[in-house]
Order: C-alpha cells, then sequence, then structure tokens
C-alpha cells in the first residue's frame, strides 16, 4: 500500500507540474478562484480584503495561493496554480510522516492513495481550486487531534499536539466551510474517548479536550465575525459565479444528493467486493436497493449535479431512455453498497469502534451529508465537493475491505485514468 501511494503520488505531481508548466490557460473555476487570489495577493490579508471575498469558500485558501503570487512573481495564474500544487504534496508528506506517529499506519496510507485515485483530485492539482489547501489543514488537524485523543496520559507534548490539531481544524473550516462537520465529529469522538479515561484523570482530559475544541472555534468565530455569518457577503448577495447566492437557509433535499454521491463513490471504492458478501439479508437488501433505484431514476433531474456522472448520463441520452436506465441502475447498486456497508459496519462495530480513524471517518462523513440541510441560496451540489471527504471514504472503504485484490485494483485504476483525462481534456484543440 505505502509503495504504491508513492507512485500514484509521483505520477500526479508530474502530471499537474507538466500541465502547469505548458498550459497557461483559465480552466474550469480558474478565473472565479484567481479574483479573491488576485485580491490577497495586491492588498494582502486582513478584515477589510476578507470582507471582499467574492467567491462562497472560505478566504484561506485564497490566501494560501496568493503568498505563491507574491512569491514568484511571473503569471498569476501560474504562481496560485503552483501553490495548490504545493498544498497537494504537503498533503501527502503530512500523511507519510504522520502515519508512522499513527497506531494505525495502513489506514492513513489507504485514505492518502483513495484522495489521490479520486477523478477531481488532479484537476484540484493543476489549478487554482481551493481543495488542496483545505485538505492540507483538515487532514493535518485530524492527525493531530487524533493523536492528541489516543494516547494514554495528558503530558504537554500531547496538550500541544491536540491544541495545534484543534487549531487546523478550525483554519480547515475558513478554507471550506463544509469542514465544519470535523469539529462535531470530534466533540464525539472525546466523548467516547473520555469514558475510557481512569476516573481520577476525567476531569483534567475533559478540560484539555475542550481547549482543543476552543482552538478550533477560534478561526471559525473570527470568520464569522467579520463576515457576519459563515458566507462572504459577496456570495450572500449573488455577486459570485453565474450570480450564484450561498447563505444559512434550510434545504432538505441537499443532504439527499450529498447522501447519493457518497453511496456512489463508496460502490466504486469497494467494487466488486461489496457484492460478495453473503449474509441472511441479502435478499431484503436487493429488494430495497431495486426499489429506491427506481424511485431514484424518476428523480434523476433533482439528484444528478454537474460533474463526471452527469456528463456520462447526458451522453447516454442520445439512446432511448438511456440515460434514465441507466442512471436507475446506478443508484440501485450505490443503495445496495450502502446499505450493505452499514449493516457490515454495525455487524463489526466493536472493532470500528477501537480504531478511532475510522471512527472519527465515519462521524465525518455522517455530519458532512446532515451539515448540508443548512446550505440555502442556489448554490448546485457539485459532485467535485465529494472529494473534500475523499480521505474519510478511504479510511471507511478500507476498514470494511482491507484488501486490495486485482479487480478492485483495477477499479482504481480506472478512477485514477478518469482523473488524468479530466486534467488534460482542457488542453485538446489549444
Amino acid at each position: 500500500m505505502h509503495r504504491l501511494t508513492l507512485a500514484v503520488l509521483l505520477l500526479n505531481i508530474i502530471s499537474a507540474a507538466l500541465f502547469i508548466g505548458f498550459f497557461n490557460h483559465p480552466v474550469y473555476d480558474d478565473n472565479y478562484s484567481m479574483y479573491d487570489v488576485h485580491n490577497y495577493a495586491v492588498n494582502g490579508f486582513s478584515a477589510a480584503t476578507v470582507r471582499a471575498n467574492n467567491n462562497a469558500p472560505g478566504p484561506t485558501s485564497y490566501a494560501w495561493m496568493a503568498q505563491f503570487v507574491r512569491l514568484l512573481k511571473g503569471s498569476e495564474l501560474r504562481s496560485a496554480r503552483v501553490g495548490a500544487l504545493v498544498s497537494w504534496i504537503l498533503l501527502a508528506a503530512v500523511v507519510l510522516a504522520g502515519a508512522r506517529w499513527s497506531a494505525f499506519p495502513e489506514t492513513w496510507y489507504s485514505a492518502l492513495l483513495v484522495t489521490l485515485i479520486f477523478p477531481h483530485t488532479l484537476t484540484a492539482m493543476g489549478s487554482a481550486l481551493t481543495e488542496g489547501p483545505a485538505l492540507l489543514f483538515a487532514v493535518l488537524g485530524v492527525m493531530a487531534w487524533l493523536y492528541f485523543a489516543s494516547q494514554p496520559a495528558l503530558t504537554p507534548r500531547t496538550i500541544f499536539v491536540g491544541m495545534l490539531g484543534g487549531l487546523c481544524l478550525g483554519v480547515a473550516v475558513t478554507c471550506r466551510q463544509y469542514y465544519l462537520a470535523l469539529l462535531p465529529a470530534a466533540a464525539v469522538l472525546a466523548v467516547h474517548r473520555w469514558r475510557s479515561v481512569p476516573r481520577e484523570a476525567k476531569t483534567r482530559w475533559l478540560l484539555v479536550a475542550v481547549g482543543t475544541l476552543a482552538m478550533a472555534m477560534i478561526p471559525v468565530i473570527t470568520l464569522a465575525w467579520v463576515w457576519k455569518g459563515l458566507s462572504s457577503p459577496g456570495s450572500v448577495l449573488g455577486q459570485t459565479n453565474a450570480h450564484t447566492t450561498v447563505k444559512i437557509g434550510l434545504n432538505l433535499w441537499r443532504p439527499v444528493i450529498a447522501a447519493f454521491y457518497v453511496a456512489f463513490y463508496l460502490l466504486w471504492l469497494t467494487f466488486p467486493a461489496v457484492f460478495q458478501v453473503y449474509g441472511k439479508r441479502r435478499a431484503w437488501v436487493a429488494v430495497c436497493a431495486v426499489g429506491g433505484g427506481i424511485i431514484a431514476g424518476q428523480l434523476r433531474a433533482s439528484i444528478i449535479q454537474p460533474g463526471p456522472l452527469a456528463s456520462f448520463l447526458t451522453w447516454t441520452a442520445r439512446f432511448p431512455h438511456g440515460a434514465s436506465v441507466l442512471f436507475a441502475l446506478i443508484s440501485t447498486l450505490s443503495i445496495y453498497c450502502f446499505i450493505a456497508l452499514s449493516i457490515m459496519a454495525w455487524k463489526q462495530r466493536a472493532q470500528l469502534l477501537a480504531c478511532a480513524p475510522v471512527l472519527f471517518a465515519l462521524l465525518t462523513v455522517l455530519f458532512f451529508i446532515l451539515e448540508q440541510v443548512g446550505v440555502g441560496g442556489n448554490l448546485l451540489y457539485y459532485e467535485r465537493y465529494i472529494l473534500q471527504i475523499a480521505p474519510f471514504l478511504g479510511i471507511i472503504s478500507f476498514a470494511l475491505f482491507p484488501k486490495l485484490t486485482i479487480p478492485r485494483g483495477l477499479v482504481f485504476l480506472a478512477l485514477f485514468a478518469l482523473s488524468q483525462g479530466m486534467l488534460w481534456r482542457y488542453t485538446v484543440g489549444r
């Protein structure tokens, strides 16, 4: 696993570096990102420039890339892309180094591997998107905080690492607000860990744990104070790309969309092993999956969001009922996978609860889905958003199916090839 992860990392870095070096034209959301990157590169990072943040994501990722614009000079777009790529390299370095200090190194290697082969990863590595810095701070924060929470005794070192981890969790939220899911995940895990702390140390451990979460709240509260909320003034007023508005609101359908894409990607991360699981409830799961797939097929237009799956279904629409039938089939398989994995997780709950990274991953994915209910406005749930929880999906998938078999490896290879194609397609015809 370790060597495979290094090989995929090296190939991704080479591809992204070649793209950055030879193709200096905007792609995807580059133009929108560069508005805020330019703002921070020219005017610095202050309350005034943060209030002027035009895009919906938090300011920290843009400010990160702006520092490379200042440092490297030359083309702002290329310099910002270099900053994004550096964040991905540092993310890999953090995981590879931190795994050695973890009691579950293979768990973190699998998290990194899945993140690197995700279809949207290479596009994020080679363009000025915010996922790289956000993932860097999120994963660094989770690894540091879990190191603190997993230690048998409190020492100055573990307390420092815990505080640092909490701070990084908060910074991740200021990169992309969806990482708010990390904070309740940490809180629930803290309560779970506190129950096993010796009675004489419970009070001290609880105070320190609350302190780490307070550190996480400092960047979040600061951003909310500057913005007067968790959405930038520009996004609230619809000044972002395509007049998209983003604000706190009530959206009961968005969690359904998020849950579908979580199930869809878990299907590919566990395929075909998930369909080789036998049990007394298999027929019942299949019936539920088929029923859900038929219903989802009727709601295709409301569920499918911009991304590779939507593009593929658009291509199949040239055949009579092609898109509807295919989406119903995909939904059936995804629902079957989700239910089967849930049953497996429940049966293996004792082992999963004993592994802090797995428990944290499960909680993060759960809260990521639930928090979508508060995303108001007309912002679409782009398929690329699932990249933010890719490491946690990797942890879950390998916790339930630890072996990387040849069929499963071929699926990973297909995802990796899709990631390459999604980046290099921008060069066609130029």
